[in-house]
């Protein structure tokens, strides 16, 4: 049973439903559970749907940039990232509380993460880890049981009877939590009455204790951050640590005090923090899934595309949103956004709010391929885009990084696709070259430093070289850049001189290397919206 269906949600689903908009969800839940990876067949057992149907999805997934099929298989792309990204920008949390959380951990060298509550379990929105072999694994979106974390009691000190009632249904339907696939299952049950003691504790002193409930040698503290509105528990702050530095005893008595007083920043953060400004909604894209459907047929299933869009309506500054905010944004009729908005809360992925008359997304929508894409890197990020490059220019491709080494600035190849030629360029992943010697290099410093040859390569925006150091190498490289616009990385096609004419490396190669860097760039900043995507 997927982690996802812990608690029931309704037995019967509603008559306005869009059944390929489950199934679509299905689909993606599947693929995240996978890790992001499964082939067409596996999908089709996991979810129980036809070949057909899969494949149709699938299909409807690729098109909109969600979903990469490599042979027999569905890859998860960051670009579903963009999904979560909507429940994190609208829930303000990590955009105002992570840069707090992250000094935390570089003052105690410990971890320290964000989570919320979802249900009778715990989701984690932001993740500050320490690098050493006996580290943090889990991912932004990985859902736990409330009862073997730290932040599980303090949330479930706000619980209601109802609520009481559902976790212990689910406790006893799953006494292993098997279906928590990111925590190994329970070996021996908790005493009666265990959690709800601890819960009791939790919310008369304010913090509570893990005490290798996951796993031996795991341990954290936990504080509430509180929401200055309504006084109730917005997410919790979480030290995370491991006995062999020290105990649950010893994380409470010398690091809950500085943790506390950086909940006490993060709350006055809240309460004095502006209304951020919504700015343009997204695009109108009823038009995009018309011609989709238009050129794809029958593969393209206009509902699934239809409902996917309805959750990128939501963001910062648009938390709440009415029905009407809802179809606006999306360019949707009323009708067709309103039975997305039905669909997703009977499947728990948004809430209504009866008084207002609004919605808003739940930490649910980061089920949907959220945790194990949290973990890229730019290298994997590129891999499939310069293989697709080297198949279209019949030449070798490669990213590359900046390095400092000692009083030279060198780059370090990070990822490459080498081209089917029997005399092609084959420079390993790894290797460094001087910076100032290579076109990705060339491209790399111009966002930096100031010479006449710099400048040029700034303005028209890429580098063309003959290598001194090897003869009769040409190359081309664009820059990369990320979500501020900063250049990170370059791409680069390498031919032999003979090949082609700097002129044809100019009006052939260089359009179809720029379109490359658009795409890389697409999902380098999906992926790096709410987290850090490494270099290497």
């Amino acid at each position: 049973m997927p982690a996802e269906t812990t608690t029931p949600l309704s037995a019967v689903v509603p008559d306005e439903a869009v059944a390929p908009l489950i199934r679509g969800v299905a689909v993606v839940r599947e693929l995240t559970e996978a890790g992001g990876t499964l082939s067409l067949s596996g999908l089709e057992r996991a979810t129980g749907l036809a070949r057909s149907t899969v494949d149709r999805i699938t299909s409807t997934l690729a098109r909109m940039g969600y979903v990469r099929l490599d042979g027999r298989d569905a890859v998860a792309t960051p670009r579903l990232m963009e999904l979560g990204n909507a429940y994190l920008a609208a829930l303000r949390l990590p955009a105002l509380l992570s840069p707090r959380a992250d000094a935390l951990a570089d003052e105690l060298d410990e971890s320290v993460s964000l989570a919320v509550a979802d249900r009778d379990g715990i989701r984690f929105i932001h993740q500050a880890t320490r690098r050493r072999a006996m580290s943090l694994s889990f991912r932004i979106g990985d859902l736990l049981p409330a009862e073997r974390t730290a932040p599980g009691p303090l949330f479930a000190s706000e619980w209601t009877d109802a609520e009481w009632r559902a976790w212990r249904a689910r406790r006893a339907a799953d006494p292993q939590d098997l279906a928590f696939t990111a925590v190994p299952p329970r070996e021996l049950p908790f005493p009666d009455g265990e959690f709800e003691r601890r819960a009791e504790a939790a919310g008369r002193n304010g913090w509570a204790l893990d005490d290798q409930l996951i796993e031996p040698g795991l341990v954290a503290v936990s504080v509430p951050v509180r929401d200055p509105r309504t006084a109730r528990i917005a997410c919790v702050a979480n030290v995370v640590s491991h006995t062999s530095r020290h105990s649950a005893t010893d994380l409470r008595d010398t690091l809950l005090p500085r943790l506390r007083a950086t909940v006490a920043e993060m709350e006055h953060e809240l309460a004095t923090a502006p209304e951020p400004d919504p700015g343009p909604p997204p695009s109108d894209l009823a038009s995009w899934i018309g011609a989709s459907k238009h050129e794809l047929g029958r593969d393209f299933i206009e509902s699934l595309a239809r409902g996917l869009t309805v959750l990128t309506a939501f963001g910062a500054g648009r938390a709440a949103l009415t029905l009407t905010d809802v179809a606006r944004a999306t360019g949707l009729a009323r009708a067709t956004a309103r039975r997305a908005l039905i669909t997703y809360e009977h499947l728990g992925l948004v809430r209504q709010q009866p008084e207002s008359r609004t919605f808003t997304l739940t930490p649910r929508v980061l089920s949907l391929g959220f945790p194990p894409l949290s973990r890229t890197t730019l290298p994997r990020i590129a891999a499939p885009h310069l293989a697709d490059l080297s198949a279209r220019v019949k030449e070798s491709t490669a990213l590359a990084v900046l390095v400092s080494s000692g009083s030279s600035t060198e780059i370090q190849y990070t990822a490459r696709a080498v081209s089917p030629r029997i005399m092609g360029v084959d420079i390993r992943v790894g290797t460094r070259l001087p910076a100032s010697a290579t076109s990705l290099g060339r491209v790399l410093l111009a966002d930096t430093e100031t010479s006449a040859d710099l400048d040029r390569v700034r303005t028209q925006g890429y580098a063309l070289l003959d290598e001194g150091w090897e003869d009769g190498l040409r190359t081309i490289a664009v820059p990369l850049r990320d979500r501020t616009g900063r250049v990170v990385a370059a791409v680069n096609v390498a031919l032999h001189a003979a090949g082609r004419t700097e002129r044809e490396c100019v009006e052939e190669i260089l359009p179809e290397l720029r379109r490359t860097a658009t795409r890389i760039e697409e999902e380098l900043h999906a992926a790096g919206h709410f987290t850090r995507v490494p270099l290497f």
